[in-house]
Protein backbone atom coordinates (compact mmCIF):
# COMPACT_ATOMS: atom_id res chain seq x y z
CA UNK A 1 0.00 0.00 0.00
CA UNK A 2 1.31 3.29 -1.00
CA UNK A 3 1.36 6.43 1.08
CA UNK A 4 -0.19 9.69 -0.12
CA UNK A 5 -0.10 13.42 1.63
CA UNK A 6 -2.29 15.64 0.87
CA UNK A 7 -2.07 19.45 0.33
CA UNK A 8 -4.81 21.37 -0.12
CA UNK A 9 -4.17 24.85 -1.81
CA UNK A 10 -6.50 28.21 -1.84
CA UNK A 11 -5.59 31.58 -2.61
CA UNK A 12 -1.76 30.42 -2.93
CA UNK A 13 -2.04 28.76 1.01
CA UNK A 14 -1.94 25.29 1.92
CA UNK A 15 -5.17 24.71 3.66
CA UNK A 16 -7.29 22.55 5.69
CA UNK A 17 -10.70 21.70 5.08
CA UNK A 18 -12.22 20.20 8.60
CA UNK A 19 -15.41 19.02 6.70
CA UNK A 20 -14.82 19.35 3.07
CA UNK A 21 -16.13 22.95 2.51
CA UNK A 22 -13.76 25.64 1.14
CA UNK A 23 -15.71 27.76 2.96
CA UNK A 24 -14.91 26.87 6.41
CA UNK A 25 -10.90 26.49 5.30
CA UNK A 26 -8.59 27.19 7.89
CA UNK A 27 -4.94 28.25 6.63
CA UNK A 28 -2.13 26.28 7.51
CA UNK A 29 1.12 27.40 5.92
CA UNK A 30 1.72 30.15 3.43
CA UNK A 31 4.64 28.14 1.43
CA UNK A 32 3.12 24.93 0.10
CA UNK A 33 5.66 23.97 -1.80
CA UNK A 34 7.75 24.13 1.27
CA UNK A 35 5.20 21.55 3.02
CA UNK A 36 5.29 19.31 0.09
CA UNK A 37 8.93 19.00 0.45
CA UNK A 38 8.12 18.12 4.19
CA UNK A 39 5.41 15.53 3.17
CA UNK A 40 8.73 13.80 1.04
CA UNK A 41 11.20 14.22 4.15
CA UNK A 42 8.74 12.35 6.42
CA UNK A 43 8.85 9.52 3.65
CA UNK A 44 6.01 9.75 1.77
CA UNK A 45 5.49 8.08 -1.74
CA UNK A 46 3.38 10.59 -3.52
CA UNK A 47 1.90 14.15 -2.30
CA UNK A 48 -1.51 14.45 -3.80
CA UNK A 49 -1.61 18.56 -4.52
CA UNK A 50 -5.47 19.87 -4.66
CA UNK A 51 -6.08 23.27 -6.09
CA UNK A 52 -9.44 24.66 -4.30
CA UNK A 53 -9.65 27.64 -6.12
CA UNK A 54 -9.51 25.73 -9.71
CA UNK A 55 -11.78 22.79 -8.32
CA UNK A 56 -14.84 24.75 -6.34
CA UNK A 57 -14.51 28.32 -8.59
CA UNK A 58 -12.84 27.77 -11.80
CA UNK A 59 -9.90 30.41 -10.69
CA UNK A 60 -6.73 29.38 -12.01
CA UNK A 61 -4.86 31.87 -10.01
CA UNK A 62 -3.14 29.16 -8.53
CA UNK A 63 -1.72 27.91 -11.43
CA UNK A 64 2.03 29.71 -11.23
CA UNK A 65 2.33 27.93 -7.98
CA UNK A 66 1.05 24.69 -9.34
CA UNK A 67 4.12 24.86 -12.27
CA UNK A 68 6.61 25.63 -9.56
CA UNK A 69 5.65 22.79 -7.61
CA UNK A 70 6.18 20.40 -10.09
CA UNK A 71 9.71 21.91 -10.70
CA UNK A 72 10.92 21.75 -7.12
CA UNK A 73 8.97 19.36 -5.15
CA UNK A 74 11.27 16.74 -4.16
CA UNK A 75 9.27 13.75 -5.20
CA UNK A 76 6.19 12.64 -7.91
CA UNK A 77 3.28 14.82 -7.25
CA UNK A 78 -0.16 14.57 -8.91
CA UNK A 79 -2.11 17.25 -9.58
CA UNK A 80 -5.95 17.51 -8.96
CA UNK A 81 -8.99 20.39 -8.83
CA UNK A 82 -10.28 21.64 -12.03
CA UNK A 83 -8.65 20.13 -14.53
CA UNK A 84 -11.15 20.48 -17.03
CA UNK A 85 -9.64 21.01 -20.79
CA UNK A 86 -6.90 18.76 -22.62
CA UNK A 87 -5.03 21.75 -23.26
CA UNK A 88 -4.62 21.94 -19.30
CA UNK A 89 -4.17 18.48 -18.40
CA UNK A 90 -1.58 18.46 -21.25
CA UNK A 91 0.13 20.94 -19.88
CA UNK A 92 0.33 20.02 -16.38
CA UNK A 93 1.76 16.60 -17.33
CA UNK A 94 4.25 17.78 -19.86
CA UNK A 95 5.34 19.82 -17.20
CA UNK A 96 6.34 17.23 -14.79
CA UNK A 97 3.12 15.80 -12.90
CA UNK A 98 3.23 12.31 -12.08
CA UNK A 99 -0.36 11.91 -12.65
CA UNK A 100 -3.21 13.94 -13.06
CA UNK A 101 -6.48 13.22 -10.93
CA UNK A 102 -9.77 13.52 -13.17
CA UNK A 103 -12.60 14.71 -10.90
CA UNK A 104 -15.86 16.76 -12.59
CA UNK A 105 -14.43 16.03 -16.06
CA UNK A 106 -14.84 12.53 -15.92
CA UNK A 107 -18.37 13.10 -15.53
CA UNK A 108 -19.10 16.25 -17.48
CA UNK A 109 -16.27 15.05 -20.47
CA UNK A 110 -16.25 11.81 -21.02
CA UNK A 111 -15.01 12.26 -24.50
CA UNK A 112 -12.02 13.94 -23.44
CA UNK A 113 -10.96 12.11 -20.17
CA UNK A 114 -10.65 9.08 -23.28
CA UNK A 115 -8.65 11.14 -25.07
CA UNK A 116 -5.79 11.65 -22.65
CA UNK A 117 -6.31 8.00 -21.38
CA UNK A 118 -5.40 6.95 -25.04
CA UNK A 119 -2.52 10.15 -25.49
CA UNK A 120 -1.13 9.59 -21.53
CA UNK A 121 -1.37 5.68 -20.66
CA UNK A 122 -0.94 5.63 -17.06
CA UNK A 123 -1.07 9.08 -15.73
CA UNK A 124 -4.64 9.86 -15.63
CA UNK A 125 -6.67 9.09 -12.32
CA UNK A 126 -10.24 9.63 -11.83
CA UNK A 127 -11.40 11.09 -8.33
CA UNK A 128 -14.92 10.03 -6.87
CA UNK A 129 -16.17 12.00 -4.36
CA UNK A 130 -19.03 9.66 -3.15
CA UNK A 131 -22.44 10.75 -0.95
CA UNK A 132 -23.91 8.76 1.51
CA UNK A 133 -26.41 7.59 -1.21
CA UNK A 134 -23.55 6.82 -3.55
CA UNK A 135 -24.29 9.94 -5.72
CA UNK A 136 -21.17 11.49 -7.34
CA UNK A 137 -20.60 15.07 -5.92
CA UNK A 138 -18.47 17.24 -8.35
CA UNK A 139 -16.69 21.14 -8.77
CA UNK A 140 -15.20 20.79 -5.61
CA UNK A 141 -18.18 19.12 -3.46
CA UNK A 142 -20.51 21.74 -4.44
CA UNK A 143 -22.58 20.14 -6.90
CA UNK A 144 -24.67 17.12 -7.25
CA UNK A 145 -24.02 15.00 -10.31
CA UNK A 146 -26.97 12.80 -11.13
CA UNK A 147 -24.28 10.26 -11.69
CA UNK A 148 -23.52 7.43 -8.74
CA UNK A 149 -20.26 5.00 -7.90
CA UNK A 150 -20.79 1.63 -9.73
CA UNK A 151 -21.57 3.11 -12.72
CA UNK A 152 -18.99 5.52 -13.18
CA UNK A 153 -16.45 3.37 -11.89
CA UNK A 154 -17.35 0.94 -15.31
CA UNK A 155 -17.05 3.66 -17.66
CA UNK A 156 -13.80 5.38 -16.13
CA UNK A 157 -12.12 1.71 -16.55
CA UNK A 158 -13.64 1.41 -19.89
CA UNK A 159 -11.63 4.93 -20.95
CA UNK A 160 -8.74 3.42 -19.70
CA UNK A 161 -8.22 5.24 -16.24
CA UNK A 162 -4.91 4.32 -14.39
CA UNK A 163 -6.32 4.08 -10.57
CA UNK A 164 -9.40 5.73 -8.85
CA UNK A 165 -9.39 8.00 -5.58
CA UNK A 166 -12.42 7.37 -3.40
CA UNK A 167 -13.45 9.83 -1.14
CA UNK A 168 -16.39 10.32 1.28
CA UNK A 169 -18.21 14.02 0.89
CA UNK A 170 -18.94 15.34 4.40
CA UNK A 171 -16.52 13.31 6.38
CA UNK A 172 -14.38 14.56 9.19
CA UNK A 173 -11.50 12.52 9.27
CA UNK A 174 -10.42 13.12 13.04
CA UNK A 175 -14.02 11.70 14.31
CA UNK A 176 -15.86 9.75 11.36
CA UNK A 177 -14.62 6.37 10.36
CA UNK A 178 -13.82 5.32 7.01
CA UNK A 179 -16.77 4.31 5.15
CA UNK A 180 -15.87 0.98 3.80
CA UNK A 181 -18.67 0.07 1.93
CA UNK A 182 -17.77 2.11 -0.86
CA UNK A 183 -14.36 1.05 -0.76
CA UNK A 184 -15.69 -2.37 -1.05
CA UNK A 185 -18.05 -1.59 -3.43
CA UNK A 186 -15.04 0.15 -5.76
CA UNK A 187 -12.42 -2.88 -5.29
CA UNK A 188 -15.32 -5.05 -6.30
CA UNK A 189 -16.48 -3.55 -9.53
CA UNK A 190 -12.90 -2.39 -11.18
CA UNK A 191 -9.31 -4.09 -11.66
CA UNK A 192 -7.44 -0.60 -11.48
CA UNK A 193 -5.87 0.45 -8.06
CA UNK A 194 -7.95 1.71 -5.92
CA UNK A 195 -6.57 4.35 -3.11
CA UNK A 196 -8.91 5.67 -0.34
CA UNK A 197 -7.97 9.05 -0.52
CA UNK A 198 -10.31 10.26 2.56
CA UNK A 199 -7.90 9.90 5.39
CA UNK A 200 -8.11 7.81 8.52
CA UNK A 201 -8.33 8.54 11.96
CA UNK A 202 -5.78 6.82 13.25
CA UNK A 203 -3.73 3.60 12.83
CA UNK A 204 -6.12 1.63 13.56
CA UNK A 205 -8.18 2.67 10.72
CA UNK A 206 -5.25 2.01 8.73
CA UNK A 207 -4.68 -1.15 9.63
CA UNK A 208 -8.47 -1.83 9.11
CA UNK A 209 -8.26 -0.78 5.81
CA UNK A 210 -5.03 -2.73 4.95
CA UNK A 211 -7.28 -5.84 6.05
CA UNK A 212 -9.85 -5.27 3.29
CA UNK A 213 -9.93 -7.65 0.74
CA UNK A 214 -12.48 -8.00 -1.78
CA UNK A 215 -12.01 -11.08 -4.74
CA UNK A 216 -8.51 -11.24 -3.50
CA UNK A 217 -7.39 -7.45 -4.15
CA UNK A 218 -6.65 -4.59 -1.77
CA UNK A 219 -6.62 -1.03 -1.49
CA UNK A 220 -3.43 0.29 -3.53
CA UNK A 221 -2.87 3.57 -1.11
CA UNK A 222 -4.08 6.12 1.37
CA UNK A 223 -4.21 9.56 1.16
CA UNK A 224 -3.51 10.83 4.71
CA UNK A 225 -2.61 14.72 5.59
CA UNK A 226 -5.07 16.21 8.89
CA UNK A 227 -4.46 13.17 11.07
CA UNK A 228 -0.88 13.27 10.85
CA UNK A 229 -0.52 17.15 11.44
CA UNK A 230 -3.05 17.26 14.39
CA UNK A 231 -0.75 14.39 16.32
CA UNK A 232 -2.95 11.15 15.78
CA UNK A 233 0.35 9.18 14.22
CA UNK A 234 3.73 10.00 12.35
CA UNK A 235 4.48 9.17 8.56
CA UNK A 236 7.08 7.02 10.08
CA UNK A 237 4.66 4.78 12.02
CA UNK A 238 1.88 4.60 9.73
CA UNK A 239 5.43 3.11 7.36
CA UNK A 240 5.95 0.94 9.64
CA UNK A 241 2.59 -0.32 9.84
CA UNK A 242 2.16 -0.22 6.20
CA UNK A 243 5.86 -2.56 6.03
CA UNK A 244 4.34 -5.15 8.41
CA UNK A 245 1.60 -6.22 6.36
CA UNK A 246 -2.14 -6.67 7.08
CA UNK A 247 -2.44 -8.88 10.34
CA UNK A 248 -5.85 -10.56 9.44
CA UNK A 249 -8.00 -10.20 6.46
CA UNK A 250 -11.53 -8.79 6.58
CA UNK A 251 -14.38 -8.97 3.83
CA UNK A 252 -16.84 -6.10 3.37
CA UNK A 253 -18.30 -6.24 0.47
CA UNK A 254 -21.55 -4.02 -0.74
CA UNK A 255 -24.92 -5.35 1.37
CA UNK A 256 -27.46 -7.45 -1.01
CA UNK A 257 -30.82 -6.23 -1.29
CA UNK A 258 -32.98 -7.71 1.46
CA UNK A 259 -34.59 -10.97 -0.14
CA UNK A 260 -38.49 -10.99 -0.33
CA UNK A 261 -39.81 -13.14 2.83
CA UNK A 262 -39.44 -17.27 1.97
CA UNK A 263 -36.88 -16.40 -0.43
CA UNK A 264 -33.29 -17.96 -0.69
CA UNK A 265 -29.67 -16.15 -1.02
CA UNK A 266 -28.15 -16.65 -4.65
CA UNK A 267 -24.96 -18.81 -3.84
CA UNK A 268 -22.06 -17.01 -3.81
CA UNK A 269 -20.53 -17.65 -7.29
CA UNK A 270 -23.64 -17.57 -8.99
CA UNK A 271 -23.81 -14.14 -7.40
CA UNK A 272 -21.03 -13.03 -8.28
CA UNK A 273 -20.97 -14.25 -12.27
CA UNK A 274 -24.76 -11.97 -11.78
CA UNK A 275 -22.83 -9.16 -10.65
CA UNK A 276 -20.71 -9.56 -13.73
CA UNK A 277 -22.88 -9.77 -16.18
CA UNK A 278 -24.90 -7.33 -15.09
CA UNK A 279 -21.64 -4.79 -15.69
CA UNK A 280 -21.18 -6.01 -18.96
CA UNK A 281 -24.88 -5.58 -19.59
CA UNK A 282 -24.29 -1.49 -18.34
CA UNK A 283 -20.74 -1.01 -21.14
CA UNK A 284 -23.28 -2.15 -23.60
CA UNK A 285 -25.81 -0.16 -22.85
CA UNK A 286 -23.18 2.57 -22.29
CA UNK A 287 -21.77 1.53 -26.02
CA UNK A 288 -25.26 1.99 -27.29
CA UNK A 289 -25.88 5.72 -26.48
CA UNK A 290 -22.89 6.48 -27.18
CA UNK A 291 -23.43 4.45 -30.46
CA UNK A 292 -27.07 6.33 -30.95
CA UNK A 293 -25.26 9.82 -30.10
CA UNK A 294 -22.66 9.29 -32.77
CA UNK A 295 -25.49 8.74 -35.52
CA UNK A 296 -26.99 11.79 -34.61
CA UNK A 297 -23.95 13.58 -34.60
CA UNK A 298 -23.19 12.16 -38.29
CA UNK A 299 -26.55 13.08 -39.62
CA UNK A 300 -26.21 16.56 -38.62
CA UNK A 301 -22.69 16.53 -40.44
CA UNK A 302 -20.58 17.15 -37.11
CA UNK A 303 -18.07 14.38 -37.98
CA UNK A 304 -15.44 15.20 -35.56
CA UNK A 305 -17.92 14.92 -32.31
CA UNK A 306 -19.58 11.72 -33.68
CA UNK A 307 -16.01 10.04 -34.27
CA UNK A 308 -15.46 10.99 -30.35
CA UNK A 309 -18.65 9.48 -29.69
CA UNK A 310 -18.30 6.38 -31.85
CA UNK A 311 -14.82 5.50 -30.06
CA UNK A 312 -16.84 5.69 -26.72
CA UNK A 313 -18.67 2.96 -28.15
CA UNK A 314 -16.01 0.80 -29.57
CA UNK A 315 -14.44 1.18 -25.59
CA UNK A 316 -17.80 0.57 -24.14
CA UNK A 317 -19.00 -2.64 -26.32
CA UNK A 318 -14.63 -3.91 -25.83
CA UNK A 319 -15.13 -4.06 -22.03
CA UNK A 320 -18.64 -5.54 -22.41
CA UNK A 321 -17.14 -8.33 -24.71
CA UNK A 322 -14.02 -8.84 -22.51
CA UNK A 323 -16.29 -9.28 -19.69
CA UNK A 324 -18.34 -11.97 -21.37
CA UNK A 325 -15.57 -14.23 -22.72
CA UNK A 326 -13.79 -13.66 -19.37
CA UNK A 327 -17.09 -15.65 -17.68
CA UNK A 328 -17.56 -17.86 -20.64
CA UNK A 329 -13.99 -18.81 -19.92
CA UNK A 330 -14.61 -19.50 -15.95
CA UNK A 331 -17.81 -21.58 -17.08
CA UNK A 332 -15.49 -23.61 -19.43
CA UNK A 333 -13.26 -24.40 -16.46
CA UNK A 334 -15.94 -24.97 -13.82
CA UNK A 335 -17.76 -27.61 -16.38
CA UNK A 336 -14.62 -29.43 -16.86
CA UNK A 337 -13.66 -29.83 -13.52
Amino acid sequence: MDLYARVNILDGRAVRLPRGDVHDAIALHNDPLGRINNWFQQGVDYVHVVDLDAAAFGDYKNRYLIDRILEEAHGPVQIAGGIRSHVEAARLLEGGAWRIVMGTAAIEDQNMVWDLCREFPGRIAVSLDVRSDEEIATRGWTKNSGRYLEEVLIEMSSAGAAAFLVSEVGRDVLTEPTNVQILAEALSTVSEPIVAAGGVRDLDDLKRLMSLEIHGRRLAGVVVGREVTQGRFTIAEAKEVIAAGPDRTITEPPKPEPLPRGTSSTPPLLADAAAAYLRAAEAAESAAAHARTAASLLQAGEGSKGAEHAFAAHGHLAAAMEQIESLAKAHARRTTL
